[in-house]
């Protein structure tokens, strides 16, 4: 059986329906689109067909709704614009420029997506599809060149198609970095039946949004991924583990399932070769433990979510004590693209090291929040300045957080470090997943370690005495610290406990956790000495170490910070200096925010 062609229509308008514009509406809008467009008087114009999509990335501007073949794209539109923006469409008039992006450096309003400094810069192979087409018409995946690496596979040796994975040097995009195709040879050649293979697509980092935007925009490479990796060690069944409040993923996923059971491309004798596969979707329940592969492999056989020692590993000894592979859903998204455009292909983009590209989700104070994908080695600069703009606000850039909440705070000095595995070991963070949060000098890095022990300290599953009591230990004294009452022993006793999770914790979580304490000792220890020693915070973020006052010399009386005060601390006139009452100020810091002179000056208590 061949694969079927299929083919897009080249007259459609795109509404992206990722989960953050479908926040903002875009399902309004799509609907909106789809009743505005009936009847169109087709022996005039061509008929536009309106899709539903994954998410287009620039998640800061959104909901997005792309014109094509004219390829025109409209920024944070509402339903109440869609008449006029058909009106245009149909009409052939100019575009609604208002709704038109406008670049925030040059002032230039750009129309299609490729002049768009956010896209310009990217490379995109995970999410060559996420965007593009309609995630729940397997037609549209077709249409991109869907399944043919299935079917080239097919027609492979399964050592054949692990050797292909090897030689283009893909490293698992889950966090740990190890080599994928030496991941499947060793389950390939262990004994017993039958075998696994596993999607991990319980994402838990705060602020990452990357496997779920491309189970929810993609699904079919996911699962044509996993086919593949089945055909190459011989597995029968597979599941994929996706975390509960991921409702649009779920959706987008049984549908793909159930697509391409009906197509062949799944079940038994899949296109009429002598290999029979299925995939079943398992909802997790929210732990973050759970994307640890032991303990997620615990609960997908019903037991609670605890991780267990590795002294065999997975490929010998996983789901249910049989051989299993376990991947993350970028790792196989990359899969069919391996096998279609070649190893070669793949292993010239990356460092040496590190080939092929990575998916990032770039949030906080960046002027451009959403997913970006470019090659390993791209810099952090490139990434947060050309890419997202830069810091919003036109606040200084302090530090970027990589690797989720087990990762490391790198600091502005450090802009220029190659994003890679081991580039970010060597600076005291991770890849992780790919989370990218950047903070900027309102960003107080004591109490960024503090809440990230915080997070950890609730999702920890407590299996380990190391983890269970260390992670709250250091929670103590990062809180007691940010509260004004830490002593200079205290950064001591923080390293101390650190190298004990390091070294006796059971499974990556604990071992991991020390790093954003670690990292911000390391590049901000002056920031820990100013809370310990002056009881001041430098960023004005700890309430019980701060104070806000005006600076007569600078302000001007515009009353800004009048009208932002929430408690109605701030007495004066227009045009006439202001004086906070310290009796009233809750040092919320809403008036230093406000403050267009820098008259609000940052004390201590």
């Amino acid at each position: 059986m061949i694969v079927p062609e299929a083919s897009l229509s080249t007259h459609r308008i795109l509404v992206c329906c990722g989960t953050g514009c479908l926040a903002n509406g875009a399902w309004e809008v799509y609907q909106a689109l789809r009743s505005n467009l009936q009847g169109q008087p087709a022996s005039v114009h061509p008929v536009r067909e309106a899709a539903a999509t994954g998410c287009h990335g620039l998640c800061s501007r959104g909901p997005f709704v792309r014109i094509l073949p004219e390829d025109i794209v409209y920024c944070q539109v509402q339903a109440g614009d869609v008449a006029e923006i058909v009106a245009a469409t149909l009409e052939g008039g100019p575009p609604v420029k208002r709704l038109l992006f406008r670049d925030i450096q040059t002032r230039q309003v750009l129309t299609r997506p490729g002049d768009f400094p956010f896209y310009r810069q990217q490379h995109k192979i995970v999410l060559r599809n996420v965007g593009e087409i309609d995630p729940t018409s397997l037609p549209d995946y077709l249409a991109r060149g869907g399944y043919r690496a299935l079917e080239k596979a097919l027609l492979m040796e399964p050592d054949d198609i692990i050797n292909e994975v090897i030689s283009a040097g893909l490293r698992g995009r889950g966090g740990g970095g190890f080599p994928t195709g030496a991941k499947w040879r060793a389950c390939a050649q262990a004994s017993g039946t039958p075998r696994y293979i596993i999607c991990n697509g319980d994402e838990g980092d705060p602020g990452a949004f990357m496997d779920e935007s491309v189970m929810e925009g993609d699904p079919h490479s996911v699962l044509e991924g996993m086919i593949i990796g089945a055909r190459a060690v011989n597995a029968s069944q597979g599941f994929i583990y996706v975390r509960d409040e991921y409702a649009r993923s779920i959706i987008c996923l049984q549908k793909a399932l159930e697509d391409a059971h009906s197509a062949g491309f799944l079940g038994h004798r899949i296109l009429n070769r002598d290999f029979s596969f299925d995939i079943e979707l398992v909802r997790g329940g929210g732990a973050f433990v759970c994307g640890e592969e032991t303990a997620l492999m615990a609960s997908i056989e019903g037991n609670i979510g605890e991780p267990r020692d590795k002294y065999r590993y997975p490929t010998e000894s996983g789901l249910w004590g049989q051989p299993t592979v376990i991947n993350n859903v970028e790792t196989w998204a990359n899969i069919p693209y391996i096998l279609d455009k070649g190893a070669a292909h793949f292993a010239s983009l990356g460092t040496a090291g590190s080939k092929g590209t990575k998916v990032f989700s770039v949030v906080g104070k960046a002027v451009h929040t959403g997913l970006v994908e470019v090659p390993m080695g791209t810099s952090l600069r490139r990434i947060i300045a050309d890419i997202a703009g830069g810091v919003s606000r036109g606040r200084r850039l302090k530090a970027v957080q990589t690797g989720g909440p087990s990762g490391g705070c790198i600091p502005e000095a450090m802009l220029d470090l190659e994003v890679d595995f081991d580039s970010l070991t060597g600076a005291g963070s991770m890849m992780g997943s790919g989370g990218i949060i950047v903070m900027d000098d309102r960003t107080c890095m004591v109490e960024v370690a503090r809440y990230y022990m915080n997070f950890l300290a609730g999702e920890s599953c407590g299996k380990c005495l190391p983890c269970r009591e260390g992670i709250d230990y250091l929670l103590g004294i990062l809180t007691r610290i940010c509260h004004g009452r830490g002593e200079a022993a205290d950064l001591e006793r923080l390293q101390d406990v650190c190298a004990t999770l390091q070294t006796a914790s059971l499974c990556g979580l604990g071992k991991t956790a020390p790093n954003p304490v670690l990292s911000t000792l390391k590049y901000f220890r002056e920031e820990y000495l100013a809370h310990i020693v002056e009881h001041r915070c430098p960023a004005g973020i700890c309430r019980d170490l701060t104070t806000f006052s005006i600076d007569p010399g600078l302000c001007n009386g515009c009353t800004l910070c009048l009208k932002s005060c929430p408690v109605e601390a701030i007495e004066g006139v227009a045009k006439q200096v202001h004086v906070i009452d310290q009796n009233r100020c809750i040092h919320c810091g809403e008036c230093f925010e406000q403050c267009r002179q820098d008259a609000v000056v940052i004390g201590g208590r």
